[in-house]
């Protein structure tokens, strides 16, 4: 007898947020169809329909977690792949404000460090590999399709990939599209109102390139994070290892300080950072194919979970619902823990799917979110500054001087930026009481 509740699903996109939903849609639809506009390599390479993907990613301890659960066995899999396994407490240089570097200590996490087509390509591979589910690339969605009155979405319009347009009917159409473009369609052409949007406008500017790094210079550490100085400008740089023995290193700006494309103005802008860390890693390094540039306007968060009469069969994810600045890789992990969500609701909210995903996904975009707001720091960022923004920024300093004094601290502050543990652990009145004194002492 089977279990499933629909006959066929669709997701539009086959980037992370639309695989990780196919694993979770799979178990419950007897056929999940991903459309993807791109042709899709067989090999881990970039392709257009990123134009992130020749940047630096990270996956965060929780979204790890959250492609263990989907897909058992993978962290095995990124090993085999290449990926190279981080001890981010410990291997890690992290240099921010006052502390270069912040005290490294193994603080219990692992997690693999790699290229966004690496991570993109064992995922695709896994997703693949599930009976029910098929992955076809260059399909165009070009229309989700309305059932008569538009209350509910019955399937897609597409071109395949021989350039003729077919329909795919389907008993849910999960919009992974990235943008949300399609999502926005339709309601608008199907007269029901929009999101309201929270916007934060960082102008972040950053350049990646990919490095063959001499060994000597990496002799300490396996990755460096360099925070800027805000005060001074809002340069920053990540460096660390791929796979094939390779290094990958980000560097970029806020408010549109934009690093150069050629590679001496690039080490000019690397030499710029707040330490020499990075530069003095990089400056003999030989540069391995073309460095990349990339803007991002900024962060949106599209308040789905307001609406009320959202139209049945019809779900956007990940980026389509909120985006978050790159420089703090969030995004990734937050779609991955998006798709377990939804994997749990559809056993127990089915009838309801929409409505009980926008709310429950609130807690997971909480805390990445909580962090975006840190680009309100500096002064040319658009968008509404929250009220409490100086308090939180006071907050967030005194945590930061008992994390660098005490592991148990340090241990927790990392384990909310992976995102194993909710920023509301932060609001535990012992350590709240602690941060408050703390906060006294060095105003």
């Amino acid at each position: 007898m089977s279990n499933f509740i629909g006959e066929q699903a669709v997701v539009i996109g086959a980037g992370l947020g639309g695989l990780t939903a196919a694993a979770a849609l799979a178990e419950f639809f007897a056929s999940v169809i991903v459309l993807e506009r791109d042709a899709l390599p067989p090999e881990a390479s970039w392709r257009k329909g990123v134009p992130q993907g020749r940047h630096l990613h990270l996956l965060l301890a929780g979204g790890q977690d959250a492609l263990e659960e989907l897909f058992p066995g993978f962290g095995q899999d990124l090993a085999a792949a290449g990926a190279v396994h981080i001890n981010p407490g410990l291997d890690a240089r992290v240099e921010q404000p006052g502390y270069d570097p912040f005290p490294r200590r193994d603080l219990g996490l692992t997690v693999y460090a790699m290229s966004r087509p690496l991570l993109e390509h064992v995922v695709r591979q896994r997703a693949g590999r599930i009976g029910n589910v098929s992955i076809r690339p260059k399909c165009n969605v070009r229309e989700i399709i309305a059932a008569p009155g538009g209350a509910a979405a019955t399937g897609v319009r597409y071109e395949n990939s021989d350039g003729i347009a077919e329909t795919g009917p389907a008993d849910l159409v999960v919009d992974a599209s990235g943008r949300g473009l399609p999502t926005l369609a339709f309601l608008e052409a199907h007269g029901h109102p929009l999101p309201e949007e929270t916007s934060i406008g960082v102008d972040m500017r950053y350049a990646t390139a990919v490095l063959a790094l001499p060994k000597t210079e990496a002799s300490d550490w396996s990755a460096v994070i360099s925070f800027p100085d805000p005060r001074v400008n809002g340069r920053g740089g990540l460096l660390f290892p791929i796979e094939g023995g390779q290094w990958m290193l980000a560097i970029g700006g806020a408010n549109g300080d934009a690093p150069p494309a050629d590679i001496d103005g690039f080490k000019a802008f690397a030499a710029s950072l707040r330490t020499p860390t990075i530069y003095n890693a990089i400056r003999d390094a030989a540069f391995i194919g073309e460095i990349a540039r990339f803007a991002f306007p900024g962060s949106v968060h599209r308040h789905f979970e307001r609406l009320t009469n959202f139209p049945k069969g019809l779900l956007p994810v990940a980026d389509a619902v909120c985006r978050f600045n790159p420089a703090f890789g969030q995004g990734m992990s937050v779609a991955a823990i998006e798709a377990c969500t939804l994997k749990r609701l559809l056993k127990t909210h089915a009838d309801r799917l929409a409505p009980a995903f926008f709310s429950e996904i609130q807690s997971a975009i909480e805390t990445p979110w909580a962090v975006a707001k840190a680009d309100f720091i500096y002064p040319r960022t658009t968008g509404e500054r929250p009220a409490d923004f100086e308090a939180t920024m006071k907050f967030q300093a005194a945590l930061t001087r008992l994390a660098a004094r005490e592991q148990p601290i340090h241990k927790l502050l990392v384990e909310v930026r992976h995102l194993l543990k909710p920023g509301s652990v932060y609001r535990d009145p012992a350590l709240a009481q602690r941060v408050m004194a703390e906060m006294q002492a060095q105003p």
